[in-house]
């Protein structure tokens, strides 16, 4: 039965999603634009459970409840969390946001009316819910447990591209089967669902720590449309819109990453990439030049233009704030100071970006790929500060590398480069950087922040 009020009071909360999303696309903008958004989906949830009023099950404790609880767990984990681990954080959200799609899914089949014929639109629409969800749910635990380490080598499957194949095709044929019965056989159901599960772990595992910005990318979509599915399932009109807006940012996101990596989305969907693989080497000599804190201060100091390249080692040292006071303090000798950010720099899309802000860093000094490279051969120094893989020269120099063909940033254009690292360890992608063995390379070994540290106080006294 139509109700033109609710009808409108949705429309409300659709504009708010629009307008929050359109004002996330800048940062001087996005922090209000959170809110928008996040207020309309408060309203949202507040005008399906009061209007109208009417619960037969009078489950509003219930709702409450788990709304207060959820909203507690919630705000404490985004509080206490630590940048470093804000890609692991929004792979767990994720996949409680698919999980939460195929728990209505599963529920809405256990609940179908008998006799509810099972060609139907409205049962293919719940297997869709079911289907999207799972691999979101199970998908984003695997990449929780990759972004974490704990899983990142300890399960290897052998020829993942024909396993995800079939398991497509095993999906496609239980719901086909599922569709033909005269009626529900919710036996084959939970088989279905337990196909899907294990589908979303087979998806994800095959594919490497280095690419996990396009995995995380691609999930966030995946929760999106099944949230629509959901939305369809129940005729919700803001978990439809809202769902097909998450999914389609997502999906362009998954594209844009896509390019920066130099991958088809083809071989993202089936897990045909992964961060490791075989290496016809490099030409250059294996010679390491190491830097100190005063000389390296000295070439700042009298340097016209730096660029600041950050990667997520500056992340795990917690350095971005140290880094900006270097920024200024070089600033205040008349250096021009810049930084280049990769698309797929860190463990997600944006990761770079989030980390800088936090440290006050102004918008207009962030860089991106193409305008960073083109200003490379003017910069006098370069700071690489725990970036590996999106400075790896042999993406252009070396067929056999798993990263071949993935556009970089091309800091051996600029006059010197200087890498900051604890140790010579390869970057997460799990190769090797010719770049450190470069004859315009030095490096910098130590912490981050304790290096950044000391350079700001050697450039202030040089």
């Amino acid at each position: 039965m139509e109700n033109p009020i609710l009808d409108f009071l949705y429309l409300v909360c659709i504009i708010l999603f629009i307008i929050g999303l359109k004002r996330l696309s800048h940062p001087d903008t996005a922090k209000k634009g959170n809110m928008i958004a996040g207020f309309g989906m408060g309203a949202a949830i507040l005008i399906t459970m009061f209007y109208p009023m009417e619960n037969e099950s009078n489950n509003y404790l219930w709702i409450v409840g788990g709304l207060i609880l959820g909203g507690i767990i919630g705000f404490t984990a985004a509080k206490k969390v630590k940048m470093t681990a804000m890609p692991e954080m929004v792979s767990l959200f994720n996949g409680l946001g698919g999980a939460c799609s195929m728990l209505i899914a599963a529920v809405e089949f256990y609940n179908l009316p008998e006799g509810t014929p099972m060609m139907s639109t409205e049962v293919l629409t719940i297997i869709f819910a079911l289907f999207v969800g799972s691999i979101a749910f199970t998908g984003s635990i695997v990449a929780w447990g990759k972004l974490d380490g704990f899983l990142r080598d300890s399960l290897v499957l052998p020829a993942p591209q024909v396993i995800n194949i079939i398991m497509l095709v095993a999906v496609l044929v239980l719901s086909g089967f599922i569709m033909v019965q005269p009626e529900l056989n919710f036996t084959l159901v939970i088989i279905l669902l337990i196909v899907c599960l294990v589908y979303g772990i087979t998806f994800v595992t095959p594919i490497g720590g280095g690419d996990m910005p396009v995995v995380i990318s691609l999930l966030n979509s995946f929760t999106g449309i099944a949230a629509a599915g959901a939305g369809l399932i129940y005729g919700n009109q803001v978990m439809i819109v809202g769902g097909i807006i998450v999914g389609a940012s997502g999906t362009i996101l998954t594209v844009l990453m896509c390019q920066a990596m130099n991958r088809s989305l083809f071989n993202v969907i089936i897990g045909g990439f992964s961060g490791s693989g075989s290496s016809s080497g490099s030409d250059r000599e294996q010679v390491v030049k190491e830097a100190s804190h005063s000389d390296t201060a000295i070439q700042l100091k009298y340097s016209n233009k730096v660029m600041v390249v950050p990667g997520y080692g500056l992340a795990v040292a917690q350095a971005q704030h140290i880094c900006h006071d270097l920024e200024k303090a070089l600033e205040n000798e008349g250096v021009e100071v810049k930084y280049a950010i990769h698309p797929v720099a860190g463990r997600m899309p944006g990761h770079m970006n989030v980390l800088l802000a936090e440290a006050d860093v102004p918008y207009p000094k962030l860089l991106e790929l193409e305008e960073a490279n083109e200003q490379m051969s003017t910069t006098d120094m370069v700071l690489v500060i725990g970036a590996n893989d999106v400075v790896n020269p042999a993406a252009k120099e070396d067929t056999g590398s798993p990263i071949y063909g993935m556009p970089i940033l091309d800091v051996e254009l600029a006059g010197t480069v200087i890498v900051l690292k604890r140790s010579m360890r390869p970057g997460y992608a799990g190769i090797e950087n010719p770049l450190f063995f470069g004859e315009k390379t030095k490096m910098l070994f130590g912490d981050a922040k304790d290096s950044l540290g000391k350079l700001k106080e050697e450039v202030g006294n040089a």
